[in-house]
């Protein structure tokens, strides 16, 4: 970078002189040419309209005053021709040494904010995130100035992504595993028996490593668009009939009654276990936001040439803050009443879901009139084939 701003420093200065090189030089033939004759046209020593008069024609009427007045008019060409050579002379070292400072001030103007984008660039590649371009005036540099900066806003954001993921990795490890080394030391020191239920108990955490171990991997290849999808024609309203009945008995369990509109049918290209699995997670999601009473409406319809499914819940639903944070990886919504996170599951189910649905072309969205209210959860698919999807394929975003 820094050979690189010496090498644009040089071109522009031999550029600028050249410039004016080749300027005065221009000006230096032109002149040479064309002042000595129409001096002499002028002063009447040469052909032209003012021949016979003026300086040629003399004041005396024989030769001998022609003669004299010739030689002087002569003499006086020959002095205006040194004085016009030292004269351009002159102006040809003025103007390159003009030339030269310009050049270094138009240079110099140019390469301070290109000297400290590349400090910036510098600054960023070896991980500070916080350093920033002052913009400066010239347009074109304020938007180079402004492009590097939103770069170093997205680093900055991708870097705290990173660390809040690996806390909140922590934070989802630290409770199964503290139950399980408390089992296990139990009954190491014989506090108390390996009975079936504590060992179930042990079997239970190790359930919940172990899913978030899945729900990790998922989301990571989920979001470095590595997802391995099979797309194929299938019935969404099938599809989504089939869930909800795997699931209603724990919708029975928990006393929620769930209601699935009746909706023809309609067929999508996608891939079916992964559109399962999105359908899985919302109608998950919605049963953990309600309780005994709640109810929770399935439906699926076409709208604008997309297939969408609705799944509409009458749960604790959503203040404004919490919609614009709810597809953040291990965000769960806050109980209003006890300030602890709500629900029991690994927090990145809505994540891993909208990341399967733009996948596919498509997205989940979520809205909610406000906390207490309920929750709308809507997955919306293409009818048609994403671009570029093959069968067995890897489809990256």
């Amino acid at each position: 970078m820094r050979r690189l701003l010496d090498r644009l420093s040089t071109r522009l200065l031999l550029s600028h002189l050249a410039v004016a090189v080749v300027g005065t030089a221009v000006a230096f033939v032109v002149v040479r040419l064309l002042a000595p004759a129409d001096f002499a046209r002028r002063a009447g020593l040469g052909p032209g309209p003012g021949a016979g008069s003026g300086l040629g024609a003399g004041t005396g009427a024989g030769t001998g005053g022609g003669s004299a007045a010739t030689g002087r008019g002569h003499t006086l060409l020959a002095a205006f021709d040194a004085a016009i050579n030292q004269a351009l002379v002159v102006g040809l070292v003025a103007a390159v040494v003009i030339a030269a400072v310009l050049a270094w001030l138009a240079v110099s103007r140019l390469l301070r904010p290109l000297e400290r984008v590349r400090t910036t660039t510098r600054a960023l590649a070896g991980g500070d995130y916080t350093t920033r371009v002052e913009v400066p005036r010239e347009l074109e540099l304020a938007r180079l100035a402004e492009d590097i900066n939103a770069l170093a806003g997205a680093l900055q954001e991708s870097e705290a992504r990173r660390v809040r993921l690996i806390g909140e990795v922590a934070h989802e490890m630290r409770t199964p595993l503290t139950v399980i080394d408390g089992y296990v030391e139990g009954m190491i020191d014989g506090v108390f028996e390996p009975t079936p239920d504590r060992l179930s108990a042990v079997s239970e955490e190790a359930r919940v490593l172990h899913r978030l171990a899945e729900d990790l991997s998922a989301l990571s290849r989920a979001e470095e668009g590595r997802l391995a999808l099979a797309p194929a024609d299938f019935d969404l309203s099938g599809l989504v009939g089939d869930v909800a009945r795997r699931l209603r008995p724990q919708f029975d369990d928990a006393g929620v009654t769930l209601t699935v509109a009746s909706s023809p049918s309609l067929t999508v290209t996608a891939d079916r276990d992964r559109i399962g699995q999105v359908v899985t997670n919302l109608l998950g999601n919605a049963l953990r936001a309600c309780s005994p009473g709640d109810t929770v409406t399935l439906a699926v319809a076409e709208e604008a040439g997309q297939a969408v499914v609705t799944v509409s819940d009458t749960g604790r639903g959503l203040a404004p803050e919490d919609l614009a944070r709810v597809f953040e990886r291990f965000y769960r919504v806050p109980d209003k009443e006890t300030g602890t996170r709500a629900g029991t599951g690994s927090g990145i189910g809505l994540t891993i879901s909208r990341s399967i649905a733009r996948a596919h072309g498509g997205d989940v969205l979520a809205s909610s009139p406000g906390a207490g209210l309920g929750a709308t959860f809507r997955l919306v698919l293409p009818r048609s084939p994403r671009a570029g999807a093959t069968t067995g394929a890897t489809v990256s975003r």
